[in-house]
């Protein structure tokens, strides 16, 4: 499960639009940041997506991409000219390909490397949507099938992208708007491929132009239900009409930290094994399988755009630090797998959050101030950086070396925090094996 929201120019303090994602999946799925070089490609090259191959384009665009280890797309990226791209998983009353095909990851990144403009993008992923369809499991150690929608943005624009298997809807953003795992286009909408009503008719969701509900008509009721999404969904959306025109990255941060309206910080996690949250720690059952295992805010100026990369799981106990595309990713390690690996940034952060959830609504104060001023630094010091890439570059690595500096300490001071409240006994079990299954120590 996910989150995806986008606040355009006239919704945020400063004028540039602000984007923001949570990616969910499961515990021990490591979230890789990379980035990918702009390319030049012979015609008649194929480019190897996670299950299939596609005709690639002549010229490909540089994308910084924040993507489960094992997939060859992206929960959510940037490109060089602005272009950002989340998806969600929607279920909808269409069967899944269960063949492998196209999966929502893989649209997000061919369209960030093909695409100049949110628009463009959103013609690149219902151009291959329509002519390829999507198919192939998304579950990691477990058979998961979705369709997916996206939010799809640049430095002038947003929109809203929704499918059910090669149908498709689309919303153009006027100011604020979110989306979590449901269908939320309704009568209304300013593109869609041309049988969409159409198929809904046939299969008798409806009579006709005048009540049809894409929502409505396509989504699966129970699977949508399971996913708490319209719970998440009413948190993002009032957070952000709450402070419309006065949205700031900062803001955009405590967003995706959100634990429920009135309950940001310091909530019981181990309640119960439904429900979700903006911010998701897995739990027991079959429900709560999926946590935030990345976040990324993205900042799109006209002529700067920077994004904000957690590179760890659980944005409450992460840390937000600064990445642009030209001056690279401070980061020299292997990439993640599902194993522990003390080399990896996302795997070391793993420890914390870990001790953390032994006692969530204890341990998580002992470091979160000092998360909060930290950030505020990295912030005041980020509007100072100008456009100069070398010291981008120097800044950015800075962030990324004061964050390993607080994590280490952060560990030791929260594994010398007296448990006051341990969780529930199904809570605890699920979580010993997740990190038994990681190798975890």
């Amino acid at each position: 499960m996910c989150d995806t929201f986008v606040a355009l120019g006239n919704s945020t303090a400063d004028g540039a639009v602000i984007f923001g994602k949570n990616s969910d999946r499961e515990p021990n799925e490591a979230h890789e940041i990379c980035i990918i070089p702009a390319a030049d490609h012979a015609e008649g090259t194929m480019v190897n997506c996670t299950y299939v191959s596609v005709p690639q384009v002549a010229h490909t665009y540089a994308v910084l991409l924040a993507k489960p280890f094992w997939i060859w797309g992206a929960e959510m990226g940037m490109n060089e000219h602005g272009v950002t791209i989340g998806n969600e998983a929607i279920f909808t009353k269409l069967p899944y390909e269960k063949e492998k095909g196209l999966i929502g990851m893989d649209f997000i990144r061919l369209a960030l490397e093909r695409s100049r403009t949110a628009y463009e993008a959103l013609h690149t992923i219902t151009q291959l949507l329509e002519a390829y369809g999507q198919g192939g499991s998304c579950g990691f150690t477990h058979p998961f099938y979705y369709h997916n929608s996206f939010i799809l943005a640049d430095p002038q624009d947003a929109w809203v992208l929704e499918t059910a298997g090669r149908h498709w809807v689309a919303e153009k953003v006027k100011d604020v708007r979110s989306i979590s795992n449901a269908a939320t286009i309704g009568s209304e909408w300013d593109l869609a491929s041309e049988d969409l009503v159409r198929e809904a008719v046939a299969r008798k969701w409806c009579k006709g132009r005048d009540d049809f509900h894409f929502a409505r008509c396509y989504s699966d009721v129970l699977y949508t239900t399971l996913s708490d999404s319209s719970r998440r969904y009413a948190c993002t959306t009032q957070l952000l009409q709450a402070r419309r025109g006065m949205i700031t990255l900062q803001y955009a941060f405590e967003t995706l930290r959100s634990h429920g309206l009135g309950a940001v910080s310091t909530p019981r996690l181990d309640r119960a094994v439904t429900g979700a949250t903006v911010c998701m720690h897995a739990g027991a059952g079959p429900v709560r399988n999926s946590q935030s295992t990345g976040s990324m805010v993205a900042h799109l100026a006209p002529n700067l755009h920077t994004a904000w990369m957690t590179g760890t799981s659980a944005p409450c106990t992460g840390i937000f630090k600064p990445v642009w595309l030209d001056s690279g990713l401070p980061l020299d390690e292997p990439s993640p797998t599902g194993k522990f690996d003390e080399r990896c940034l996302w795997w070391r952060h793993e420890r914390l959050h870990s001790e953390v959830l032994k006692d969530f609504s204890n341990r998580l104060p002992v470091f979160s101030a000092n998360r909060d001023a930290l950030e505020a630094s990295f912030l005041a010091d980020w509007q100072t950086c100008g456009a100069d890439e070398e010291t981008r570059r120097d800044f950015s690595r800075s962030c990324f070396e004061r964050a390993e500096r607080a994590l280490t300490t952060w560990i030791e001071d929260v594994r010398s925090t007296p448990i006051r409240r341990a969780p529930r006994f199904y809570y605890s079990a699920a979580w010993r094996n997740f990190n038994r299954q990681a190798a975890m120590e």
